[in-house]
């Protein structure tokens, strides 16, 4: 974890006029290249949205981008559009056997999420096994974001229903590092996603984007007596047994628009050996591989996504989070991910969380909400403005992301410096049209560290010829629009 820094000063000064030589770095944009179409920025519900899932400022906050009010600070709306609904795996019931789950010691209860499958007395979702009115404010929340533009939205499961256990407790395995999933019950795992998939379409009018059946499953952590949370271990074999299973349980519901996704490994380099140990069958029943980011700094990012772009997947990041409050360690990750990974969508873990983790602070036992992290504000330079369908393309270095919107002929630059103060001279000389000389740079900046500015817009940035430039002082991101830019 890496802990706030001291306070930072913001020393932001945009130059209008004077020589582009006197630029300290320089970055040519590159519109050649063409990293996919981006898809879009995101949050998992699961935990957040079971203790918060009624109030409806946190749809507006975190689904739009309008200004919204929350615990009496005025935000701008982080635009989110990809959810992630968590099919839970817990429930107080006693099976056809008489047994009940086993609940790990340390497991909060807002850490278990209700699952809909009571009992395999029945695979009829109409039946009694079933109970489609547990989870009702994740549920909700699901429904208020969709209705504030979310269009992706993934079901994915922590762990397998209890009572597919082997041990019947849904934080994991006693020792972690075996599977936990009952082998006669692979294929039961795919029903209940697939049922949760089509009752959901049927009844919610939610239609799921893709599916996932595991999460971090080659971990050896998910310890059912000190779990917690729930989660699972599948070893390769397992997951190219589960992987047609669910499949076909798709199809036969008629979802088979639905992609299947896999296999939200932990790290970077976990997710490249997962992905070449699984069978020919998986691999072909897999429409785009989701990674974790929490490598951070370390392991081969290149490697994945030319492995996985090599098949012809899609890649998201899934999952990211820390508990750096500076947004210092998540424009770090980020830098890299769009520069190595090349995800086409990116997840943030948890929106409301403890401090540091959270990019707004909550206690979600207690049901608390606190203030914005500098982290908010600094997620908010992005997502505002790399929007679904522009094109990633390289931003000519390792502190510079661009994007392209040909509708609209707008190109997108987001660049962070943590050096001493300088000048960044942005060179667009590679483009047909680099917008119109003397034309205004929007811009907007933040401080990243414990305060300072918190995504301030400027009308002081001035394209001279096929160049801009800014002066950055030390630890700020910045954003900028421009206009009339042709490829």
């Amino acid at each position: 974890m890496v802990h706030s820094r001291g306070l930072l000063t913001l020393a932001v000064t945009l130059l209008t006029a004077g020589p582009a030589a006197l630029a300290d770095e320089t970055t040519t944009i590159n519109p050649s290249a063409n990293f996919g179409t981006w898809e879009g920025w995101g949050t998992s519900l699961a935990w957040w949205a079971k203790a918060f899932g009624t109030q409806t400022a946190l749809a507006d906050v975190f689904f739009t981008r309008n200004t919204v009010t929350v615990n009496g600070h005025a935000l701008p709306g982080l635009g989110l559009n990809v959810i992630r609904y968590n099919a839970g795996a817990s429930s107080t019931n006693k099976d056809p056997d008489g047994a009940t789950m086993v609940v790990s010691p340390s497991i909060k209860a807002s850490r278990q999420i209700d699952t809909f499958w009571l009992d395999w007395t029945s695979t009829d979702p109409n039946s009694t096994s079933w109970s489609w009115t547990v989870d009702a404010n994740q549920r909700n929340m699901m429904s208020l974001a969709i209705a504030r533009g979310a269009n992706l939205v993934e079901l994915f499961s922590n762990s397998p229903v209890w009572w597919m256990c082997y041990n019947l407790n849904p934080s994991g395995s006693t020792d972690g590092s075996s599977d936990n999933l009952e082998s006669w019950n692979w294929d039961q795992h795919a029903v209940y996603l697939a049922n949760v998939a089509q009752y959901a379409a049927t009844h919610w009018g939610v239609k799921f984007t893709s599916v996932e059946a595991f999460n971090e499953p080659s971990a050896t952590y998910w310890v059912g007596p000190t779990g917690t949370q729930e989660g699972c271990h599948f070893d390769v074999s397992t997951m190219s047994n589960v992987i047609p299973f669910l499949r076909s349980e798709l199809n036969s519901r008629g979802l088979t628009s639905t992609i299947v996704s896999a296999s939200d490994e932990e790290t970077y380099d976990l997710a490249v050996s997962t992905f070449g140990s699984l069978t020919s069958t998986a691999l072909a029943d897999i429409a785009r591989v989701n990674v974790h980011g929490y490598q951070y700094g370390g392991g081969r990012r290149d490697t994945l996504y030319s492995n996985v772009s090599g098949k012809g997947k899609k890649l998201w990041n899934s999952e990211y989070g820390e508990g750096d409050a500076t947004g210092a360690s998540l424009v770090s990750n980020l830098m890299l991910d769009f520069v190595w990974l090349h995800p086409t969508a990116w997840v943030y873990w948890q929106v409301l969380d403890v401090a540091g983790w959270g990019l707004i602070t909550a206690d979600n036992d207690a049901k608390t909400i606190g203030a914005p992290s500098q982290k908010y504000f600094v997620l908010a330079q992005f997502t505002r403005h790399i929007r679904p369908g522009m094109r990633i393309i390289d931003g000519g270095s390792s502190y510079t992301v661009s994007a392209y919107d040909a509708t609209a002929k707008k190109l997108v630059i987001v660049a962070v410096n943590t050096a001493a103060a300088q000048i960044i001279n942005f060179d667009l000389s590679r483009f047909t049209t680099p917008g119109v000389n003397g034309a205004l740079v929007q811009r907007w900046a933040t401080q990243i560290g414990t305060s300072g500015t918190q995504y301030t817009a400027f009308n002081d940035t001035f394209i001279s010829g096929t160049k801009f430039w800014s002066n950055f002082g030390q630890n700020v991101i910045m954003t900028f629009e421009v206009s009339g830019v042709v490829i």
